[in-house]
């Protein structure tokens, strides 16, 4: 018997330029069998936090299933602010990196079977200059390049591929970084300074091969070098990366500082340039519908 009596569907109508009706019609039709009730809000751009959480105290949902890109989850995540109404994703952001990250499939029957499951994972999200991290916020190259296709027309990863030789040519790197962690000071020059609570970017780069998202710590990865051949090893299935490309420190806090201001961005949106970052493990944590495998993997001892 269906436990899920009150879901709302949240769809972002305009993330990663893609036409969300069959997914609705799919959620629509899998809810309608199950005999759950179904509320629909679509996003606008415009106050829709404050109306996200007037319609999630009006309805009260036993789950919220979200269309859309690692922003849409975000949002959701803010809004719900801890783990008591599970979520189910529909990737059909730019890059998706959670679900990414969750190895989510494609298809959307499967989507929906998943989304409404009770195979869960927990995930610890970061707490980055007040606001919540959930995946991979970093400064410098890569935060650049997110500013310049933001502010391009061709969204999805063409898009991204676009992008990437103007930032390469107009990005003053490398930067300067002070990285107060684990009570130690350090120095570095970098291209990219990230701190990840994920393995993966929405592209499928691995960044963080040993990464764990519910171990209470997250990364700080500092790239050293703009190296190709090392950044074309991150797609493979299993990734060794030179100790001169990637430095990784684990850490429940860390405050970066630059000489300089740097393009930031979180969950790939774009943050503006700042000087310091600071970064805490947040109390918040959101549980997330997975395929089977994944929640297998996760009760293992």
């Amino acid at each position: 018997m269906s436990t899920n009596k009150r879901v709302l569907l949240v769809v972002n109508p305009i993330s990663g330029g893609k036409d969300k009706t069959p997914i609705i019609d799919e959620v629509r039709k899998t809810i309608m069998q199950r005999g759950d009730d179904l509320h629909i809000y679509e996003t606008r751009g415009e106050h829709d936090k404050e109306n996200l959480y007037k319609v999630v105290n009006d309805y009260q949902p036993t789950r919220v299933l979200i269309v859309g890109g690692d922003g849409t989850i975000k949002l959701m995540a803010e809004i719900l602010k801890d783990d008591k109404v599970p979520l189910g994703i529909f990737p059909a952001g730019s890059a998706n990196g959670l679900a990414e990250n969750l190895n989510l499939p494609t298809n959307n029957s499967e989507l929906t079977q998943i989304a409404l499951s009770d195979n869960f994972v927990e995930l610890d999200t970061i707490s980055i200059n007040n606001e919540l991290c959930l995946h991979i916020s970093d400064v410098g190259l890569n935060a650049a390049l997110i500013k310049n296709y933001q502010e391009g027309n061709i969204r999805g990863k063409l898009g991204y591929i676009i992008q990437s030789i103007p930032t390469l040519i107009k990005s003053d790197f490398p930067f300067h970084f002070k990285i107060e962690v684990e009570g130690r000071t350090l120095h570095r020059n970098a291209v990219l300074l990230a701190i990840a609570n994920a393995r993966k970017y929405g592209t499928g780069s691995t960044i963080n091969p040993k990464g764990k998202y519910d171990d209470g710590l997250f990364e700080v990865l500092v790239f050293k070098e703009f190296n190709i051949p090392e950044i074309l090893k991150t797609f493979r299935e299993k990734v060794e990366l030179s100790k001169d490309f990637l430095e990784i420190f684990s850490a429940s806090e860390v405050i970066i500082e630059c000489t300089r201001k740097v393009p930031f961005q979180i969950d790939g949106e774009y943050r503006g340039e700042v000087k310091k970052v600071h970064a805490v493990i947040s109390p918040v944590k959101i549980k997330i519908a997975v395929p089977q495998k994944k929640a297998e993997i996760k009760l293992k001892p």
